[in-house]
């Protein structure tokens, strides 16, 4: 039985019940001395951001996936999202307008009903999953079916703002057709999905059976709200079942690995952390929580934190370790790291994330943009993963400590983000991804992402009015899932303590 544990400080315990502080202060528009015109001149530069992405993705590239914004073109990416190798490619695929379903919910966080209304009816009339194209399951889930199926909830619950009988639940209709085609990877011995699955055939024969921590453990937020959208029960219970399978193959350190096996539950790689391969599995256990109310999250997520604290964390950094001894493996900082500050903040756990993100800031200074891996025991890049695709990771911790604290030096640290993305990334038709951080030279890819997270959250940090009437927590693609009470089990408790940090002392 869990010990009585003393309750939060009132900003953070807000923050725990989903970002309600912007609605008590009604946006805080200038009270934290930052300024209402300074505030107005930033949230202007994000719209402008959002919409050359935008604008040039809808002229050059839709309906197909992403855009290339130094050429002008596009790519079909969707079946390239997480296959590193680029295998078994299909040959007749020509987009599902991917781009543009990740960026629905970012038109009704900016107040834009009118290209959301278009971006709706462009869907429902050409948008299909019947396609031979095999597809990464986990980046399937939170950016096609987490964007429809977010976009389908502010459809209803902005519906006084679209045309009357305009929506009719097109966007929910094409989330099930796809849900209904991810259950077939759940069909294992262990529950535990295959991390690939075609969209038209199912599981391949002769397909892969090795699965990361992130691409097991991060379905439950998306099909969760499925069903119960729809009444089938059955992409929660899948999502479930393999979601309590990965935590059962836990060690005794109660940390897990980073790949494994869907047919045996065997752990391939021992090593891991809080970045690729792991981050997300994280994040969707104290969301869960927050969003459907069972303490069976909470407790997986109380474990889980704590072993991450005590084996991971060295001052302000998080190396990766073996699961089964905690020893050290890799002293290196990752930026898909760079989320934890803004799950730490979620929690209440601020001390602990503002340390974090000061160093990710020390960083990001250091090279303009914050590079994919830096060796933390060197002082030094990682001779090939030098490239910064665009991520949103250290702006959405930056908006969650903002929220939490009203410091304007947040506001600050989001002038440098968005200075830097705007020199040394903006072409005249995109954003282009840096190849490498020490050149900044360019990458003819402007990443979906973009557009759902990275412009969102610093919308969001200039102008939170989206949250002032209604309670969300994000998903890891920055979609926005509304918390309701009748799809608690029981309203969330306060648990966190105020010890949360462990913190040990020199390197080795």
């Amino acid at each position: 039985m869990r010990s009585p544990e003393p309750s939060l400080p009132a900003p953070a315990r807000l923050v725990v019940v989903a970002l309600l502080l912007a609605a008590l202060t009604g946006g805080a528009v200038g009270v934290d001395g930052y300024g209402r015109a300074r505030r107005l001149h930033m949230k202007n530069k994000v719209l402008e951001m959002f919409y050359h992405a935008y604008d040039n993705y809808m002229t050059y590239a839709f309906p197909h996936d992403e855009l290339k914004p130094l050429t002008k073109s596009f790519t079909d990416s969707l079946s390239e999202l997480g296959n590193l190798n680029l295998e078994h490619l299909p040959q007749d695929y020509n987009g599902s307008a991917l781009t543009l379903v990740e960026s629905l919910s970012s038109l009704v966080v900016l107040g834009n009903f009118t290209e959301f209304e278009r971006g709706i009816l462009c869907l429902s009339e050409n948008l299909t999953f019947d396609v031979d194209a095999r597809i990464n399951l986990f980046e399937c889930n939170i950016r096609l079916l987490g964007g429809l199926i977010s976009a389908h909830l502010l459809a209803k619950d902005y519906s006084s703002h679209l045309k009357d009988g305009l929506y009719q639940d097109q966007l929910l209709h094409l989330a099930e057709n796809l849900g209904n085609r991810f259950l077939p990877a759940f069909e294992t011995p262990t529950g535990l999905p295959y991390a690939w699955i075609n969209l038209k055939y199912g599981v391949m024969e002769n397909e892969t059976t090795e699965t990361s921590t992130s691409g097991c453990g991060s379905l439950i937020l998306e099909m969760g709200v499925l069903s119960r959208l729809t009444g089938d029960s059955r992409y929660e219970a899948a999502a479930l079942r393999a979601l309590r399978k990965l935590w059962s193959l836990r060690s005794s350190l109660n940390l897990v690995g980073t790949t494994l096996d869907v047919l045996t539950g065997k752990w391939i790689e021992y090593s891991s952390g809080i970045g690729a391969g792991v981050d997300s599995f994280y994040e969707y256990l104290i969301k869960a929580y927050i969003l459907f109310g069972s303490d069976e999250y909470w407790d997986m997520f109380h474990s889980a934190y704590l072993a991450v604290q005590k084996y991971f964390r060295h001052g302000p950094w998080y190396h990766e370790a073996d699961m089964r001894t905690g020893e050290a493996t890799h002293w290196q900082l990752t930026s898909l790291q760079a989320f934890w500050p803004g799950l730490q903040t979620l929690l209440g756990d601020v001390a602990a994330a503002n340390l974090s993100h000061r160093e990710f800031y020390n960083v990001w200074q250091r090279f303009g943009v914050l590079p994919e891996r830096y060796l933390l025991d060197y002082g030094i890049l990682h001779p090939t993963e030098k490239y910064y695709p665009l991520r949103p990771e250290f702006a959405e911790s930056t908006f969650y400590l903002y929220q939490a604290t009203k410091d304007p030096w947040y506001l600050e640290v989001g002038e440098t983000i968005i200075g830097s993305l705007n020199y040394y990334t903006k072409v005249d038709g995109g954003f282009a991804s840096v190849r490498d951080v020490s050149t900044m030279k360019l990458e003819d890819h402007q990443h979906s992402f973009f557009l759902s997270e990275t412009c969102k959250y610093l919308f969001l940090l200039y102008d939170d009015s989206f949250l002032r009437n209604q309670n969300y927590i994000f998903t890891t693609e920055g979609h926005p899932l509304p918390i309701r009470s009748t799809w608690h089990e029981k309203f969330p408790a306060t648990h966190v303590p105020s010890n949360w940090t462990f913190v040990k002392n020199g390197i080795g």
